[in-house]
């Protein structure tokens, strides 16, 4: 039994197929386990489940076996579980976690680095392709030579701050707590390729699709985003995730995927094979609300009336009436 002053946290990811509520709704099965849960939308939460294994008498895996059999009776959804004394530990755990399983990392330190520093250096949250090419390039590929490398450095290679935040975590540091909380209200669009998908033009499209889904779901809740999450998913089921808050709160299709583009091009992507994309749009507030700044720029009027006449469209003929013509199949 792990001792109860031993922190012990779990990443779930649900394999639901989307649906937000149905999201919601598997967030209440983690209170019949621990109060202290943290959603993590679209599809994952952290659990803090320290003072719960006394209570139940368990070990981490046996309640996280509980938990993967609660939600599998409960809504038919299966899950995937990793867990450690940390969320970088929950998180690449469940990472490393063929889906419907369940990976428990010791707190022993020889456990921790046993688990940490053979893997790849990409597998380290906060480490998207652009910086993976750099370490490796300086000849760092796996978690334990990031670890060991000095920190001053790491600071020179990744700047002050994220070389030292990038050597905590390389050596399982990681003291960020489990905050409990409602899921926060947010519209969520997704993009599974049928393959490892390599050409960014093939993403650029996908990113409009999610631009114009996400876009008519607000429009149709009257409702207006101020942030966009933007996850990209890879062939070894790792992704790397940015956020950015937009200038002004918008439902506008066009202005949707602009602020996509933008952080597409923070993920640097050179030849990465993508497995999927997800948008999310966040901090929702009422588009009566929202502020629209004015332009003198007669196309951004002009582009706003043909996305409410294809809104009407869409509303009285289905949601595949109308669609940009870059989303056209090939011929």
């Amino acid at each position: 039994m792990t001792p109860s002053s031993e922190r012990v946290i779990l990443r779930i990811h649900f394999h639901h197929t989307g649906d937000e509520e149905l999201y919601h709704q598997l967030l209440t099965v983690l209170d019949g386990i621990s109060p202290r849960w943290q959603a993590l939308p679209p599809s994952a939460a952290d659990l803090d489940i320290t003072g719960s294994l006394k209570y139940f008498d368990r070990s981490p895996h046996d309640l996280a076996q509980v938990l993967a059999l609660r939600t599998a009776a409960l809504y038919g959804t299966q899950v995937t579980i990793g867990g450690g004394n940390s969320r970088l530990l929950a998180a690449m755990a469940a990472d490393a976690t063929p889906p419907g399983g369940i990976t428990i990392v010791d707190a022993a330190p020889e456990a921790v680095a046993g688990f940490l520093r053979p893997r790849p250096v990409h597998v380290l949250p906060g480490i998207g392709p652009a910086t993976a090419n750099l370490l490796t390039r300086h000849g760092l590929h796996t978690i334990g030579a990031l670890a060991d490398t000095p920190l001053l450095t790491l600071q020179r290679l990744l700047g002050k701050a994220n070389g030292r935040e990038i050597a905590a975590r390389a050596s399982g540091h990681d003291p960020r707590p489990v905050t409990p909380g409602a899921a926060p209200a947010s519209v969520t669009a997704r993009h599974d390729f049928p393959r490892d998908e390599l050409d960014p033009a093939q993403h650029r499209r996908a990113l409009i699709g999610l631009a114009e889904q996400t876009g008519a779901e607000l429009r149709g809740t009257r409702e207006a985003a101020g942030a966009l999450t933007l996850t990209v998913r890879y062939a070894d089921r790792s992704h790397t995730s940015r956020t950015r808050t937009l200038p002004e709160a918008t439902s506008h299709s066009a202005a949707l995927a602009q602020a996509a583009y933008r952080l597409y091009e923070t993920f640097g992507l050179q030849r990465a094979r993508v497995r999927g994309i997800t948008l999310r749009a966040s901090g929702l507030r009422p588009a009566a609300a929202a502020h629209h700044q004015l332009t003198l720029d007669p196309s951004d009027d002009k582009a706003r009336r043909i996305e409410k006449a294809a809104d009407a469209a869409r509303a009285r003929f289905g949601p595949d009436a109308v669609f940009p013509a870059s989303l056209a199949p090939s011929p």
